[in-house]
């Protein structure tokens, strides 16, 4: 396991610093899939995405997908509450093929006063090297 990382939460949380030796483990609390924003799609997250849905990729794109704010490529869309549009009540509807950005958080980027909403637990990476 590597848990290098940027010691900032992301981008647009250059305030929080992360601790380089702790590692948060995901509860599943789904605080992160109601937070308004983008949810970043890589090109190559989309294919299994469909594929997941079983749908053509096309019908994913234009089903569930819209341009990004920095207008810089693809975010799934949202919900009218901001709610990510796969959270089914407190599941991910695609977590086995969820994009990466779902599977980084809060470790590899995260929001303003996420340790306030999240339910992340941190573990020493040391504990979980050992």
């Amino acid at each position: 396991m590597t848990f290098l990382r940027d010691n900032h939460g992301s981008p647009g949380n250059r305030d929080v610093m992360l601790e380089p030796d702790v590692f948060y483990v995901c509860q599943r609390c789904t605080a992160c899939c109601k937070w308004p924003g983008d949810v970043r799609l890589e090109e190559n997250e989309i294919a299994p995405i469909a594929e997941f849905l079983g749908l053509a990729e096309q019908d994913f794109l234009d089903t569930f997908t819209r341009l990004r704010t920095n207008r810089q490529g693809l975010s799934l869309i949202e919900k009218e509450n901001h709610e990510c549009v796969m959270l089914e009540g407190n599941a991910c509807r695609i977590h086995p093929v969820k994009p990466e950005q779902c599977a980084g958080f809060p470790n590899k980027w995260n929001f303003p006063g996420w340790r306030q909403v999240c339910e992340a637990v941190p573990v020493q990476v040391a504990e979980i090297l050992t």
